[in-house]
């Protein structure tokens, strides 16, 4: 029988969520932006007597800072509970002690983090990869995801190859950009999801509990021969993981008849030129490959989704053996290294596997997306103008202008790359109830319709009282944006200061509606609007 499938309008903390609840029987939490909506649902669920896969409700523990959570969590798997946490940025921080002790006992556990920036010589709550780079060393694969749905298909895998490898996960996406993207999403039900389980692996890890019936010694200290041969007695658990996170891909790939793998390609068969990313600007990247495919050009995207532990035989897989230039885009900084840690692993792999070595590309790396700043379409096809000059740019930065080390690709103007879709954008303050109605907005269209819609909304770290705007797209097929709204249909400005103060009008198409909430009629609003705006409204046919 034919699965009829079922759709849900929801953003990646939620997607996130409903998958740990079926594998947790305990989640140790405390909140910290963006990722508290995904201990608020597990919450929610559990008080409404919501059963896990194990046929229990799953006990939900708010301690006081993420160290406690830390602790309480791995205290819970000690036990012989199946617990979670959900954490970023400095939370996920002052979980690595206990990190280093949960991978190094071998108990199997996922951390879901939306990945957020860490403070440095300012606090930003926005997102990018510095949080989960930072604990890299601490012996957890690693999984990631670039869009709402493939938080929802693959978080289950981060679940079920956790069980059965003994080692830890964390599952990251990233925040804000996925977290709190809404988007018309295919469901995942705990049905189709059991008979995946490896329930040997779920006894055995309940057998290994601390336990007066059966005590055994643990957390004890070691001397240097035996602390050295310990450490390398792990290996065998590493190495399986990566063919175990395939089967388990391969299986959520049959049932959602999307292809997943550790690594996945994208684009021409025949690319000469390859960007290697993960996260979110995957999306984006694969708008740009499309538009520049059909204009004849030979590119190509490798998303990586399991990023440790690195696989050069997943890699290989996949690389076009046709590559004669990389560019490798990492979501983070390391101040002094020599390249950043996506862009090292990338020319290690192809320095050491035979199969990588005979396409000997030229590899260049560079940084994007820091404090969730945007990448689009448009910056991803600089990147690939970069690939095709006779020396490319290496150690570039994308979407700024770096006037001081010169670091920056050049900008290109933003274009709709993406034909049949209505863009909206509604410019707000914080708590005038903009965002509100959009969410429902976005929740009834998508509910109630056959279109498919995404809603991001951007704040400033004011939140209350400061500026925001909310970006909305339909349209008949699946949505890929994973960018702001830069060339929309219709502007909403509802306050009618912003006119002087920000470029409300930017990139809004030709035959164009734009809304003013106003106090000003007639005569005054002719009078109060900017000459600049009732030229763009004159030169572009808007109606107003």
């Amino acid at each position: 029988m034919t699965k009829v499938k079922k759709f849900i309008t929801c953003d990646g903390n939620q997607a996130a969520a409903h998958i740990a609840y079926m594998f947790s029987e305990v989640a140790a939490i405390y909140p910290i932006t963006p990722s508290s909506p995904m201990a608020e649902y597990r919450d929610e669920w559990a008080a409404q007597g919501r059963k896990n896969l194990f046929g229990e409700t799953v006990s939900v523990q708010e301690m006081q800072s993420e160290g406690g959570a830390a602790g309480a969590l791995h205290g819970s798997l000690q036990a012989g509970a199946l617990t979670t946490t959900f954490t970023a940025s400095q939370g996920l921080l002052l979980m690595i002690p206990n990190m280093y002790k949960i991978a190094g006992e071998l108990l199997p556990s996922v951390f879901h983090v939306s990945a957020r920036s860490l403070a440095g010589s300012s606090l930003c709550i926005f997102g990018d990869h510095m949080d989960v780079m930072a604990c890299r060393q601490t012996g957890f694969a690693m999984l990631c995801e670039g869009s709402v749905q493939e938080v929802m298909d693959l978080s289950a895998v981060a679940h079920l190859a956790t069980i059965k490898s003994r080692v830890p996960f964390m599952n990251f996406f990233d925040g804000f950009r996925t977290s709190h993207e809404i988007q018309k999403i295919e469901m995942i039900e705990q049905e189709e999801i059991a008979p995946l389980v490896d329930w040997e692996g779920v006894q055995a890890f309940r057998n290994r509990a601390l336990s007066p019936t059966s005590p055994v010694t643990r957390g004890t200290a070691e001397n240097p021969e035996t602390f050295f041969t310990h450490k390398e007695s792990v290996n065998p658990y590493y190495e399986a993981v990566p063919d175990i996170v395939a089967e388990y891909m391969r299986e959520i790939s049959a049932i959602t008849g999307r292809n997943y793998a550790p690594f996945t390609y994208y684009g021409a068969e025949d690319a000469d030129r390859v960007i290697i990313v993960m996260g979110s600007a995957t999306e984006a990247a694969k708008e740009a490959i499309d538009y520049m495919m059909a204009r004849g050009e030979k590119v190509g995207l490798v998303t990586v989704h399991l990023y440790r532990p690195f696989s050069l035989k997943y890699l290989a897989a996949v690389m076009p053996k046709s590559a004669k230039r990389i560019a490798v885009l990492d979501s983070t900084k390391e101040p002094g290294s020599n390249g950043e840690p996506l862009y090292l692993d990338i020319v290690e792999a192809f320095a050491s596997c035979e199969e990588l070595k005979a396409i000997n590309p030229t590899i260049v790396g560079g940084r994007f997306g820091l404090g969730s700043n945007d990448t689009t379409p448009a910056m991803i096809m600089a990147v690939y103008e970069n690939l095709a000059l006779p020396t490319p740019k290496n150690h570039f930065t994308l979407g700024i202008t770096d006037d001081v080390t010169y670091t920056s690709l050049p900008k290109k103007e933003e274009i709709a790359v993406v034909d049949g879709m209505f863009e909206a954008k509604f410019y707000g303050l914080g708590a005038d109830g903009t965002v509100g109605a959009n969410k429902n907005s976005i929740k009834i269209i998508g509910e109630n319709t056959d279109k498919h819609c995404q809603a991001y909304f951007s704040y400033d770290s004011k939140k209350s009282g400061g500026f925001t705007c909310s970006h909305l797209r339909f349209g008949d097929k699946p949505i890929r944006s994973t960018y702001l709204v830069n060339t929309p249909n219709f502007v909403a400005c509802h306050v009618q200061a912003y006119l002087r103060m920000y470029d409300v009008i930017k990139g809004l198409q030709k035959g164009g509606t734009f809304l003013l909430n106003t106090v000003w009629d007639g005569e005054e609003l002719a009078k109060h609007l900017p000459n600049n705006v009732k030229r763009y409204f004159a030169e572009n046919d808007i109606t107003v």
